[in-house]
């Protein structure tokens, strides 16, 4: 196969070592092209322009947000994304069953690119930036937009760095007391009070350390979005949903102060004022409307062999992608 090997050398668990090995594993029975980025906004160029050539897969070996930028570059195309940890999290890989090890990870790759483990998949839409796994709309995106601000610590703080960035964010960056949007979901009434809300198309919605935090189990790439509304800012309206995320994830139509809404196909969020929001852990901008969209089988994506987001229901007709 022709593959473009993407590496994004700044990302948290990028080493020389593991660029030297992964690249010379895969060319032993791939012809690999390896690209470094250098800039943001060029993964997804690199990406797109394997796409024009024809490749068969863009791997990349990065964090979310490098996963994120290849994405935008590849949907629509018939070139596969491929993915490898390198990142202080990496939600994706770890949510399609990759190792978090990146030389691990390499292992299961060549295994699925042996077998032809290649899916077609949905993606989540914010305006016109696709996403992955979530997109996150107020308070959530301003503690994302506080953590890029301290990036150069990501390698060595992990976790506590969301931790401290959300502390901060609760007590100094966010308004807390007044509604800052409005949703009209494609079926049932307008919420008009939303503080904060996530948009999924996988779940998890994160990990803490090795902690999967699940908001909506059941969600996944091949059915429509589910949507998280908390409309109170609150910590007697937060920490049941923390506590939950922690747990089995949130039940029925959400709790107290939170709807839950399901297989939402598009959804329209009217900020009060100009609200941030941000796409796989990447930030975004502010924004004073925000259309959110599911996108069906608008992506290649190269699947561990084994359990992974994948039921056997799907909303698009099989055959739109290949599975042994």
């Amino acid at each position: 196969m022709r593959l473009l090997l993407v590496v994004n050398t700044s990302a948290s668990s990028v080493t020389a070592r593991a660029r030297v090995v992964i690249h010379k594993a895969l060319s032993a029975d791939h012809e690999v092209v390896l690209k470094e980025t250098n800039r943001r906004g060029h993964a997804a160029r690199l990406a797109q322009g394997a796409a024009a050539d024809g490749l068969d897969a863009v791997v990349v070996l990065g964090g979310d947000g490098t996963m994120n930028e290849a994405v935008n570059g590849l949907a629509g195309s018939s070139t596969a994304l491929a993915v490898l940890p390198g990142g202080s999290t990496n939600v994706f890989a770890r949510t399609i069953g990759m190792a978090n090890d990146p030389i691990e990870a390499t292992s299961q790759l060549l295994s699925a690119l042996a077998a032809g483990s290649v899916e077609r998949v949905g993606l989540g839409q914010a305006n016109a930036r696709y996403f992955l796994f979530h997109a996150g709309i107020g308070f959530d995106a301003a503690v994302v937009a506080g953590v890029e601000k301290m990036a150069s610590l990501k390698r060595y703080a992990g976790p506590a760095l969301f931790v401290g960035a959300a502390l901060v964010t609760w007590a100094n960056g966010y308004e807390r007391h007044h509604p800052a949007f409005s949703v009209r979901p494609d079926a049932g009434p307008v919420i008009d009070d939303g503080y904060f809300a996530v948009c999924l198309n996988t779940d998890p919605y994160t990990y803490f350390g090795n902690r999967p935090l699940r908001l909506v189990p059941g969600t996944s790439l091949v059915t429509p979005l589910s949507l998280v509304i908390l409309r109170r800012l609150t910590l007697r309206a937060v920490i049941p949903v923390v506590v939950a995320a922690f747990g089995n994830g949130l039940d029925g139509d959400g709790r107290k102060h939170t709807t839950l809404l399901r297989r939402v196909g598009q959804a329209t969020v009217k900020g009060h004022r100009p609200v941030p929001y941000q796409v796989d852990g990447d930030y975004v901008a502010e924004s004073e409307q925000i259309e959110l969209r599911w996108a069906a089988g608008v992506l290649s994506l190269v699947l561990p062999l084994g359990p992974n987001q994948l039921p056997a229901s799907r909303d698009w007709p099989t055959g739109a992608g290949t599975r042994p």
